[in-house]
């Protein structure tokens, strides 16, 4: 079981949003890997002041009632592998972070969460949850951070608090996001919603109406192209793991603001040409283990391009001007990650000047060709 401390900081990290990150390559990881990615913002450093300094100090009998079973510190209740079927009662009206995962929770009520006002983050993950009272988490003004994956729900619950900032929601049994969904909820920037059973006629028009994300994965669903209008707002979008055929020009017309950008292990063959020219900002492209034949056209005019992602193809001739500009100072970053090995193009028949846009010669990654 996790200590307290260690629960804090992990519920207490956040998604490195408002700065994403350049250079690592994007990876699936687990849950709780995920949620250790960022560093942390302003939010963060408040919320870590105010409370880690007595987070660690165990409650007095006489301060506060700790729910039967539950590990209580202030600000802080731990309630995870208990094997409970309802959210405990008696909770502290000052707790701040509250932890109900791997437990055999099957429904919210309404009056689950009452007087929990102050309330930070509610990790729910992996119950058995498939009902959620619609006024379930109407007294959670100030809730940021809801871990709702791994359980039963068929949508998205409603009436999130308006307050919430991350909400993560994948592996549950989600097959439709209708419009209006995430009404009211100006504040969100994270949403991580992968793992579900959504097609793209799941997403109603409006479904992501009025939401400013920076952060969106629909990975390891039933997705046969990119989702129309998501948010224009996106810095990153993960769509790896599902069944995605072709990028079309339009496609990605609306994501100019893209940093990054996660399309690995689907059925790609093409990517129409100038559907790459709507995402100029773009710093990371992962196209892996994919069915692509050649690399994508356009890359040498993205001028903030770092890292491309092409192993596991079936691209058999790399050409001399596929990845740089023909001119000089048309770059304004140097790649630092390229990889092409598992395609069936022999290495030593490329072109040196192919990479002269390359910081390190290391950056390459190339290696055998096994069929």
């Amino acid at each position: 079981m996790l200590s307290c401390r260690s629960l804090l900081l992990l519920l207490l990290s956040v998604c490195s949003l408002t700065a994403p990150s350049l250079t690592l390559p994007f990876e699936q990881r687990g849950f709780w890997d995920f949620a250790m990615d960022g560093e942390g913002g302003d939010l963060t450093t408040v919320m870590m002041r105010d409370v880690e300094g007595s987070a660690t100090e165990e409650l007095p009998p006489d301060v506060s009632i700790c729910p039967f079973g539950c590990h209580c510190q202030v600000s802080v209740v731990q309630c995870s592998d208990l094997s409970l079927t309802a959210v405990p009662r008696e909770i502290p009206r000052d707790t701040k972070l509250l932890d109900l995962q791997n437990n055999r929770i099957t429904e919210l009520k309404e009056n689950d969460f009452k007087g929990l006002t102050n309330l930070y983050a509610l990790s729910l993950v992996n119950n058995k949850i498939s009902k959620v009272h619609p006024r379930a988490f109407t007294p959670l003004r100030h809730l940021k951070k809801l871990y709702f994956s791994r359980n039963l729900l068929t949508v998205v619950p409603q009436n999130l608090p308006p307050s919430l900032v991350e909400l993560r929601i994948h592996e549950n049994r989600i097959k439709k996001v209708a419009e209006g969904t995430f009404s009211g909820l100006g504040s969100m920037n994270c949403i991580e919603m992968g793992g579900n059973p959504i097609q793209n006629s799941g997403f109603e028009p409006g479904a992501f109406k009025g939401l400013k994300l920076n952060y969106l994965r629909i990975s390891e669903a039933k997705l046969t192209g990119i989702p129309k209008d998501l948010p224009d707002s996106l810095h990153e979008l993960h769509l790896d793991n599902n069944q995605i055929q072709a990028i079309e020009l339009e496609d990605l017309r609306r994501y100019k603001h893209l940093y990054r950008l996660g399309l690995g292990f689907n059925h790609i063959r093409m990517i129409e040409n100038g559907s790459l020219s709507y995402v100029p900002n773009l710093r990371e492209l992962h196209l892996e283990n994919n069915r692509l034949t050649r690399v994508p056209r356009g890359l040498p005019d993205m001028k903030y391009l770092q890292v491309v992602y092409l192993h596991s193809n079936n691209i058999s001739q790399v050409t001399v001007n596929d990845f740089c500009p023909q001119g000089f100072n048309m770059k304004r970053s140097f790649y630092n990650g390229i990889s092409l090995f598992g395609n069936p193009v022999n290495y030593w028949e490329v072109q040196p000047a192919t990479f002269r846009c390359v910081g390190d010669r290391l950056a390459i990654q190339f290696g055998n060709y096994k069929k």
